[in-house]
């Protein structure tokens, strides 16, 4: 009765989710960081070319 109770309350894990949250967050500056220069050129080529046409 007590695991119903649990699963009927909707508070939720704050402090999980907001972690969850800032580690997602984190991820994505890291990633964006690395990866950025690189697909920037990547889109610059891309245009250039479609503009050589």
């Amino acid at each position: 009765m007590r695991i119903l109770n649990r699963w009927r309350d909707e508070t939720g894990d704050v402090p999980g989710w907001v972690l969850i949250t800032l580690m997602t967050a984190g991820l994505v500056v890291l990633l964006w960081g690395l990866a950025g220069p690189a697909l920037s050129g990547v889109f610059e080529q891309a245009i250039n070319r479609v503009a050589g046409f």
